[in-house]
Order: C-alpha cells, then structure tokens, then sequence
C-alpha cells in the first residue's frame, strides 16, 4: 500500500507540473549527450494507430514518441542504446513479448553540442567528423515542421501526461541525435544563451513568468516563428514571436549544437 501510494504521489507532482516539471540538480551546461541506437516500430498512415502503439509501450515504462517521416507515414521511435547489438537485442525481446512487430535499429546521429562533449558513444567504428551546427540547427527546425498538424497526445495517460511541449523539444532533439533534459525548466539551464536578435533554426525559444519560473518551449525556425505544443491534445503548430502572448512572455532562447 505505501509503495502504492508513493507512486501515486509522484504521477500526480509530474501531472501537475506540465512543461516545467523539476529543476533540481541540473547545472547550466549539463544534462546534454548525444543520442544512441534507438527502435523504430510502424509505418502508420493514420496517426491514431501510431498515438495507440506509443501508448501501449509507455504504459510499460518506455519513453516511447511517434512522428511522421518524409513519405508521410508515421513512426514510433525510443530507446538509447550504446551499441547496435543491444538495441536489437531489446528490440527482440519486445517482439517476443507481442509488444511490437518488425523494428528497425536507428542509428547515432554525427554531432557536435556546444557543452559537455561527452566521450564518444561506441558505434563499432571511427566516428565521422560531426555535422556543422549551423547545418544540424536546420536539420531540427525542418524536422519540427515535419510534427506540425499532428494531435501530439503522448498516448493517454501516464507518466508523461501534461508534458507535451517539453516532450516535442525532446523528440526532435532525439531524432537529430541529442539527448536534452526531460523538462522545459531543466532545458533552459543547459546548452548556449542565445539573444533573441541571434537566432538560429532549431534554437530553443522559453516562455514563462521569469527564469525560473519557465512554462513553456518551442522549437525556432525562422523569421520569427516557432513550431510548439500548444496543449494536451491540441495540435503541433507554427506560431509568431510577436505575438502579444509570447512576446510578454518571452524569457530567453538556448543552443545546442
């Protein structure tokens, strides 16, 4: 029963902190990697078939996001392995559990972030020299735009419920092989300051009441706009840094990579 209650406890604080959610023990700088190996199960045309198979992995504990590829069908990607061998034999593991059916093993992006460089990943080779981040900055802006329309739910309700915005940032930054902390809060005290003058597509733009009181994210693609989750259970959408709403409540911006 304690135990019962303990988890309650921590599903309701996560429900009830949305976009914000913890801060505690994250220092500017930290809290950023490069993504492993993750499983990439589906290829849905219609995004509710996605939004359930997202939910069913989540509701075992699996970080598990669904987005919609260049050809149009939609995808459910996560995991973060080190190697290739141990994301296939997780993903074998959930096939023989019925979990999911045929997979295939995403490899690491090749990037370089602004902070805390962390000793490269095994990838059973030489890694290649990384991107530019002018290059992977776009890379994530087109990659946001791709989510735009998509009723992004995060499959019901479990741990994640309430946290939409920070979720999508997130999402996008795995696809583009960077690992962010889980939190807007915890995502504006990382990586590179950025004035708003300065920036660049894939940027981070935050809105909140201050600092340290963020309660929402964006990802920036240019010319003044950013692609967020408004809400749970409102659509991806591009919207204006001039804005009335935003701009009042425009905190900060940050990059990284």
């Amino acid at each position: 029963m304690t135990h019962r209650i303990f988890t309650l406890i921590i599903v309701i604080s996560l429900f009830f902190q949305g976009c914000a959610g913890f801060a505690a023990g994250v220092k500017e700088g930290e809290g950023i990697s490069r993504h492993g190996y993750s499983i990439q199960v589906g290829a849905f045309r219609e995004v509710r078939n996605a939004e359930r198979l997202t939910a069913k992995l989540q509701s075992t504990g699996i970080e598990a996001f669904y987005f919609k590829k260049d050809n149009g069908v939609y995808a459910v990607r996560f995991g973060d392995f080190p190697t290739h061998a141990a994301a296939k034999k997780s993903a074998r593991e959930l096939v023989a559990k019925g979990m999911v059916g045929s997979f295939f093993i995403a490899v690491p992006q090749n990037v370089s972030l602004k902070r805390n460089e962390p000793e490269l990943r095994e990838t059973g080779g030489k890694m290649p020299k990384p991107k530019p981040a002018g290059d992977m900055g776009g890379i994530a802006a087109r990659t946001a735009e791709r989510f735009v329309g998509i009723p992004y739910r995060w499959g019901g309700n479990n741990v994640v419920e309430g946290m939409d915005c920070s979720g999508f940032v997130r999402a996008v930054y795995n696809l583009c092989g960077v690992n962010i902390p889980r939190t807007s809060t915890e995502q504006f005290r990382v990586g590179e300051n950025v004035g708003r003058d300065d920036l660049m597509d894939g940027d981070l733009v935050f809105f909140g009441a201050s600092a340290n009181e963020i309660s929402h994210v964006g990802i920036y693609v240019g010319h003044g706009r950013f692609v967020h989750a408004p809400r749970r259970g409102d659509d991806i959408k591009v919207s204006s840094l001039d804005d009335a709403y935003f701009a009042k409540k425009f905190v900060g911006a940050r990059r990284y990579f």
